[in-house]
């Protein structure tokens, strides 16, 4: 038999090279493990968000550090930009953690993904300093209403008056997360709906930009306890009730800001690293930089029972943690021990000064 040279063939698309970003990476590179949440978890979509901010801002997965508490929101930091740093805290103990490390490695993005039961009860302490040091993070979310590792109790943020599938009645009040970030001075505050993919990912890429904390309560229905008609968490009722504050676009300060609207219609909030987020409102007297409007808008939702998503609050130009603390420059993980560990001089002089 004669020996033939296979026939070169033209690329096609299927060949072609994926799309890479800005730092040469395409969004399969800021991938993780195969997610082990039930099929239809809202939680997976948020991860798939988290990866195509992440993607389209550039960032680079080694850069990240990726923390959580426990729960299935806090498996999730497993599912994206597994060549990042990870720590799985105890159960509400996520925001020390965090603290820790970002004021030693400020040369870190910290991405915090948590529960409603792991922020707003037995981590709602630590929660709560997060919020008023302003930690240089985004902090996610993932609310859901229940204990969805544990048979599906009510947590602290499921609104009174609602019920589980067994028929049991939440009697007591809702914690608005939102109300309190804002409340304790968090510089950018906003909620959003795992279903409404568009908006997500721009308030992910604004709070990646942001300085300081940013906080995102995202309604993550939970499929297996929480997704039935009397579930003010469940996928239905978040679909029939989402009323957007206004329609939400990004634009990173790498990107030439070339889109206009007609003036008295849109509002533009430029953040520290000259990114910019354009709000076009839909409601037209709202301004997302009053605290004021910003925390009688929640008070609104909450007696109207509405769920208002959108930027609620940003206060930009607040000064984070690692600014207030006076370790904003260089990282003190970086900083060799000659330099750090005091000589022995010093240390007897402190010593004798406290005889």
């Amino acid at each position: 038999m004669s020996s033939t040279t296979p026939e070169t063939k033209a690329p096609t698309a299927e060949t072609k090279a994926p799309a890479t970003n800005r730092v040469g990476l395409s969004i399969k590179e800021y991938g993780g493990s195969k997610s082990t949440l039930c099929v239809g978890c809202g939680h997976d979509v948020i991860t798939r968000q988290i990866t195509q901010a992440m993607y389209e801002m550039s960032i680079a997965p080694h850069k990240v550090a990726k923390l959580s508490g426990i729960g299935c929101s806090s498996k999730t930091t497993a599912y994206f930009a597994d060549r990042g740093h990870g720590f799985n805290a105890v159960h509400g103990r996520m925001p020390a953690v965090a603290t820790g490390a970002l004021m030693v490695n400020s040369s870190l993005i910290g991405i915090g993904v948590s529960g409603d039961g792991d922020t707003a009860s037995i981590g709602a302490g630590q929660f709560v300093h997060l919020l008023r040091r302003n930690v240089p993070m985004v902090y996610i979310v993932e609310n859901n209403g229940v204990y969805g590792l544990t048979k599906g109790q009510f947590s602290a943020t499921a609104d009174a008056g609602s019920k589980l599938k067994t028929g049991a009645v939440n009697d007591l009040p809702a914690i608005d997360l939102c109300a309190m970030a804002i409340e304790l001075g968090c510089g950018y505050v906003a909620r959003s709906f795992s279903g409404d993919m568009k908006q997500l990912v721009a308030l992910l890429k604004g709070a990646f930009a942001h300085r300081g904390t940013a906080l995102l309560d995202v309604i993550s229905p939970c499929v297996t306890f929480n997704n039935h008609e009397s579930s003010t968490k469940s996928y239905k009722w978040a679909k029939d009730h989402e009323i957007p504050i206004h329609e939400i676009g990004f634009i990173p300060y790498f990107e030439e800001i070339a889109v206009e609207y007609d003036p008295g219609t849109t509002q533009d909030v430029e953040l520290h690293d000259g990114s910019h987020i354009r709000l076009r409102k839909l409601r037209e007297d709202y301004d997302p930089t009053s605290k004021g409007q910003a925390l009688s808008l929640c008070l609104e939702a909450q007696a109207k029972t509405e769920f208002l998503t959108g930027l609620i609050y940003a206060e930009p130009r607040k000064k984070d943690f690692l600014e207030l603390s006076g370790v904003a420059g260089e990282p003190i993980v970086s900083i060799p021990d000659a330099r750090l560990r005091p000589p022995k001089k010093s240390l007897d002089e402190i010593m004798e000064s406290l005889k």
